[in-house]
């Protein structure tokens, strides 16, 4: 597999930084199956070379399926994994409507908490252990929880206030250097129902995650980290020729972090260098941020509904008639907000739509 990247971007102290890349990888992938009466086994291992790079990364990877009693499963997976892309998106950035990557960077600090740096990947491992209960005949449950550590991980430094050049060689790298070096962990909990009879079906899921970084200076919390995610979900078939159908979705999730306001000034970006006079010209409007993402957005919940029919034309065409309403109690949820205005943008309100759809 071949790729190249192309990236552009600015600080806010007006530093530029561009990345042209081009790279390959080679992968393969070996797995083996162990079938015996109560008890599957399936070792794996994953051989990655990224060339860009010069590196090897072999990923061995194990997954475990234990029939315990006739209607309770035990299952246990872990591995080691690596990759060459990060996200060029600003983690300052709570919505994003564009999700960039870029394949690894080479500009890296030597060390991150008093260790050499030994790789230029992003290298991860993680566990998992679940548990599958066939609770009747028409309702199943699985339950999991796991751990994921993030060995190594690549971001775009948020503090760089000088150029990576030998005029500044004696300031430390977490202030020069274009991406800085992470870890972090992830861990949670995920419950699943699941409930089907005749016409009817039901699927319900709540996920419990804690979402942590270290960059070498602070420990917080990403954009991504939503501690708590509900999802309903229903269906339902009907008519005599079992042609109608009916959904239903509900979703909540508490709010993801983002870093305050901490206050505003004037901010001159020295365009005409020396002949740059402050006192006459108005500069930009400058934002300092507080502690990252140490605040919270309001959480999110909408109620969604379609109904289809279904409608059969001939031998190899089919006509589908849909009407569909999204956030059905018109809840106000909210998109971005706009520090500049001090205005809070929200995302879709109550919006129906119908719809034909035929193939033929």
């Amino acid at each position: 597999m071949g790729f190249r990247t192309e990236f552009t971007t600015n600080t806010v102290t007006g530093l530029s930084y561009e990345q042209i890349e081009n790279t390959t990888e080679f992968g393969s992938f070996l797995r083996y199956r162990i079938s015996r009466e109560k008890i599957v086994i399936e070792p794996s291992i994953r051989f990655q070379y990224f060339a860009s790079l010069s590196e090897f990364s072999p990923e061995p990877r194990i997954g475990i399926k234990y029939n315990a009693f006739e209607k309770v499963r035990f299952k246990l997976a872990g591995g080691m994994y690596a990759q060459n892309l990060i996200s060029a998106v600003s983690d300052r950035d709570v919505v994003n409507l564009f999700y960039g990557f870029l394949s690894g960077p080479e500009s890296l600090p030597d060390q991150f908490n008093g260790k050499e740096v030994p790789t230029r990947l992003q290298k991860a491992r993680d566990i998992i252990f679940g548990v599958e209960m066939d609770v009747t005949k028409h309702l199943d449950i699985n339950i999991e929880g796991f751990y994921k550590q993030f060995v190594q991980l690549s971001n775009i430094n948020r503090d760089k206030v000088y150029p990576d050049n030998g005029f500044y060689s004696d300031k430390p790298d977490y202030l020069k250097k274009d991406f800085i070096v992470e870890e972090g962990k992830s861990y949670g909990a995920d419950l699943v129902a699941k409930y089907e009879l005749k016409r009817i079906y039901l699927w319900a899921v709540y996920s419990l995650t804690f979402v942590e970084r270290y960059d070498g200076i602070r420990t917080y919390r990403p954009h991504f980290d939503r501690r708590h995610n509900i999802n309903l979900v229903g269906s339902y078939t009907f008519g005599k020729k079992l042609d109608w159908e009916f959904n239903v979705r509900w979703n909540y999730g508490s709010g993801f972090p983002f870093s305050g306001t901490g206050g505003f000034y004037e901010y001159q970006n020295f365009e005409d260098g020396l002949y740059t006079d402050p006192l006459a010209e108005n500069g930009d409007l400058g934002i300092v941020y507080g502690p990252l993402n140490e605040k919270r957005l309001p959480s999110y919940h909408r109620l969604d509904f379609s109904l289809k029919k279904s409608i059969v034309l001939g031998k190899n065409s089919n006509m589908e008639i849909t009407a569909s309403a999204i956030n059905i109690y018109d809840r106000e949820n909210i998109f971005y907000f706009d520090r500049v205005r001090y205005q809070r943008v929200n995302q879709l309100p109550f919006l129906p739509s119908f719809g034909v759809n035929m193939t033929f």
